[in-house]
């Protein structure tokens, strides 16, 4: 039985579904902002040589968050099917649609490629379904609905293995929810068809398909079989990371025809064949069930990692475009800085002029990449300055309180002896200075590079955001550790 306060059962205010809703349109947000940083690009690119094999890298990644987008904005959630040959992939959506839309057969490689099929599960049950006694409504008042598909895709191993793979990554990137489609006992090569579809960081779940076929098998006993096949290879760590006994599910979609003994009034006997019902309803309550649960946050979190991968792929080739002039802009700031240090006579402004010369500098490499600076950002690069790259700039402190006073001691002296020690300190300060600065500017460089998805509406805020806010009861719980991970976060 449902609690009164569980995700399935509130609508008030402040519930779940508010909370997606809320998640969904921060994704939105986030994208247009990625795709107006595209957009800028383009139209100021005029001013700098062009480069066409970047460009149209740049347009064809501007293309896809477009795409993305769109489908964020139609509350588009696309479910794909991935499995071997013969194991009843086509049989398994032909069940969940109620009609034999696409091709089934003894012949393996059926389906020759991917398909999409609009999912309408409330034309099949009145728009509720029931679980445990408690209806799941997917479409409740007040939210906007859900939009599935469906995506079949050819058999893991019937195509060859660089072509595979990248049909299974470009499909599982689209993806929101991965259904893994097995038969009878699980082979090595699904398992580890299974450990690469589990990389792209979507959740899983395991159809165990033709369960008429093997009436003995129990959710319990395939799980155990999936724990001997991660013993001998990754271990069973990668197995509990992979999908727990919950997301394992048995079904029957074709039913093999049996052969019964029918006897007729009249005492004489025949045989007919009949096909056994369906039995699908369990993988459909469980797909319904996850997409009332954390539908919308599988969506805004799948669009919301692409934009920050696209915005970190944007931060990479515009660095490596202007390289040139970022090299040239970093070497003018950190000679006037060597020089404005070795010239002034006074240690307090040194730091002061030393400080406000970074802070340009780190403006100006912005302004040349048309990267944002958010508070993330600066501090980030502040804490590296002052941190990760404290054996350069605190010597540069130090050293400039230190010579600075010793350049302050000497600037009175008027014999030449007095002359050459200030020159000596000037210029040792100096260089210290300058080669300070030029290590600060490389670190705006990483952190302009690696900080561009921050900030209020960026990717990866919105990301930690969601991840903050994940019932550990959800599938996408088991996420949280790796999204984690990626964004710098603790697990």
């Amino acid at each position: 039985m449902t609690r009164p306060n569980s995700p399935l059962s509130d609508s008030r205010p402040g519930s779940r579904p508010d909370i997606q809703e809320t998640q969904v349109t921060r994704a939105r947000a986030s994208l247009r902002q990625a795709l107006n940083r595209y957009s800028a690009y383009f139209r100021l690119s005029r001013k700098y040589p062009p480069d066409p094999r970047m460009e149209d890298t740049l347009r064809l990644d501007m293309e896809r968050l477009a795409t993305t987008l769109n489908k964020l904005e139609n509350h588009t959630i696309r479910i794909a099917v991935f499995g071997l040959v013969s194991r009843g992939k086509s049989a398994v959506l032909n069940a969940l649609v109620g009609q034999k839309i696409l091709p089934t057969g003894p012949i393996n490689g059926v389906t020759l490629a991917p398909q999409v099929i609009p999912w309408l599960p409330e034309a099949q049950s009145g728009k509720t379904l029931e679980r445990n006694n408690t209806q799941i409504d997917l479409f409740s008042p007040g939210n906007t609905r859900l939009q599935i598909e469906l995506i079949d895709t050819p058999g893991l191993d019937e195509i060859d293995g660089q072509t595979r793979a990248q049909m299974a990554a470009e499909i599982a990137r689209q993806s929101d929810l991965i259904l893994f489609v097995v038969a009878g006992d699980i082979t090595r090569t699904e398992y580890q068809a299974l450990c690469d579809l589990r990389q792209s960081q979507k959740p899983l779940l395991l159809v165990f398909n033709k369960i008429d076929l093997y009436p003995e098998q129990t959710r319990h006993m395939i799980y155990q079989s999936l724990q001997r096949l991660a013993a001998k290879g990754r271990g069973t760590d990668s197995l509990q990371n992979l999908l727990s006994a919950n997301e394992i599910v048995l079904v029957a979609a074709d039913p093999t025809p049996l052969q019964v003994r029918v006897e007729q009034p009249d005492g004489r006997i025949s045989y007919e064949w009949e096909t056994p019902p369906v039995q699908i309803d369990a993988l459909k309550e469980k797909i319904l069930e996850i997409l009332k649960q954390e539908g919308k946050t599988l969506l805004a979190l799948n669009a919301l990692v692409q934009a920050r991968d696209a915005e970190t792929t944007f931060a990479s080739h515009i660095l490596a475009l202007r390289q040139p002039e970022a090299e040239a802009l970093i070497w003018k700031y950190t000679r006037y800085k060597a020089i404005a240090i070795a010239l002034n006579p006074i240690a307090f402004l040194d730091l002061i002029g030393g400080a406000l010369t970074d802070l340009a500098m780190i403006r100006a490499l912005a302004e040349l990449y048309g990267l944002p600076i958010t508070r993330h950002e600066a501090s980030k690069i502040w804490k590296t300055i002052l941190l990760s790259s404290g054996s350069l700039l605190l010597s540069e402190f130090g050293s400039g309180i230190l010579l600075g006073m010793g350049k302050s001691a000497t600037a009175g002296l008027d014999s030449s002896p007095g002359f050459s020690a200030y020159a000596g300190v000037a210029l040792l300060q100096g260089a210290v200075a300058g080669y300070g600065s030029y290590a600060v500017g490389r670190a705006a460089q990483v952190y302009l590079e690696q900080g561009c998805s921050w900030g209020p509406q960026g990717a990866s805020t919105v990301i930690q955001d969601i991840l903050n806010q994940i019932d550990s009861k959800t599938i996408i719980y088991r996420l949280r550790q790796e999204l984690s991970q990626d964004l710098g976060m603790p697990g």
